[in-house]
């Protein structure tokens, strides 16, 4: 004879004066990576080969790649040129956000010199443009003024961005560390980072603006411009807190951010509170979209062409972060961390948050429909 169990209802439950156990929640596993579909809405690839996109497909990620405004890295012409020829070798699986030159700013014809880029960009399938730091740390004006991001002669060409149906990506600002003494920064990673490069770390530069004057600036533009849809590179700048954070998010409708190259400051606070960060992360679900900052850049002058090896170097590196990053975010397991010098537990965040996170996010805000990788 087959006996039946019956369980308590809640409010049997609640006769007795207990609260019902908490249903169980769906989560991925390590084993569910690769067949979970997945977009990294941070990366830079600037060399029109396969190498980028050869470890995208077999690890299921669509990728976003992001041209920088950068003094010292390729031209800006060259990683567009490279974009191009990716984004037609592979549209569903390869998207673009284009990036526009500072040189000029403030003269006759810049702002009609960008549209007229910004759309040849469009022409071309971008879905985005960026802003790079340079703006607030390093341009000028001719007259030897510093650009801020809330500056108005920026006004045309962002209203033409938001015409034309493009999101902004900006990174403003750095890691808040970067204004702060060796021994207070928060992770290793920014440690040995501006330890090995004083020219960037701004602590040492007090006559440079301000951590809290950029945020300032930053956050001035998004209320200037509420209909324009911004995402918040390297989670806005303000991964150190995600109370300050949530308050951006909440002042700010249009604001998204991604997690690019931050993961480790999230960490540092989910050691200190887990479960107010994995709230924090299932209450901003729609607002956050995965990235890493992975990058290939093309070979200096006069060097050789990346062969094998660096093809099996890359897919090293980029199997590595993404698979940590998978372990942290979407699994309850722990992992040390090396940019913290710590064990970091997962935060285990539920299927729907992650397919969120890491993939219908950034469909949604980059307007990707009708392009899917197969």
């Amino acid at each position: 004879m087959r006996v039946r169990k019956l369980f308590p209802t809640a409010a049997a439950w609640a006769m007795l004066g207990a609260a019902p156990p908490p249903v169980p929640v769906a989560t991925y596993s390590e084993t569910d990576f690769a067949r979970v579909r997945k977009l990294d809405a941070h990366v830079h690839d600037f060399v029109a080969d396969d190498r980028f996109l050869s470890v995208a497909r077999r690890d299921g990620f669509e990728l976003l790649s992001i041209a920088v405004d950068y003094p010292d890295g390729p031209p800006l012409s060259l990683e567009v040129a490279a974009a191009y020829k990716l984004l037609a070798r592979d549209p569903a699986r390869f998207h673009f956000a284009t990036a526009f030159s500072m040189q000029g700013f403030g003269t006759p014809g810049w702002t009609e010199r960008t549209k007229r880029a910004i759309d040849d960009a469009v022409a071309h399938g971008v879905v985005g443009v960026k802003v790079w730091k340079n703006i607030g740390m390093v341009a000028r004006d001719q007259a030897g003024k510093r650009i801020f991001l809330d500056d108005p002669r920026f006004d045309g060409v962002m209203r033409h961005i938001e015409e034309r149906g493009l999101v902004l990506i900006a990174h403003q600002g750095e890691p808040k560390d970067c204004w702060l003494p060796l021994d207070q920064m928060t992770t290793e990673n920014d440690r040995s980072y501006f330890r090995e490069h004083p020219r960037y770390y701004m602590y040492l530069h007090p006559d440079e603006p301000a951590y809290e004057t950029l945020m300032a600036a930053r956050d001035s533009f998004v209320a200037r411009h509420p209909h324009l849809t911004f995402v918040g590179a390297h989670m806005a700048s303000l991964e150190w807190s995600v109370d300050r954070l949530a308050q951006f998010l909440d002042r700010y409708p249009n604001a998204n951010v991604d997690l690019a190259a931050r993961l480790s400051n999230l960490q540092v606070q989910s050691n200190v509170d887990y479960r107010k960060v994995r709230g924090f992360m299932i209450k901003y679900q729609d607002r956050l979209l995965y990235g890493t900052d992975l990058k290939i850049s093309p070979p200096a002058p006069g060097a050789p062409a990346p062969g094998a090896a660096a093809a099996a170097e890359f897919r090293q590196e980029a199997e590595t972060f993404w698979r940590s990053d998978w372990r942290y975010l979407a699994t309850p397991l722990s992992q040390h961390v090396d940019a913290i010098n710590a064990d970091a537990r997962g935060l285990a965040l539920p299927r729907a948050v992650i397919d969120k996170i890491y993939y219908a996010n950034a469909r949604r805000i980059f307007r990707l429909d009708g392009r899917t990788a197969s």
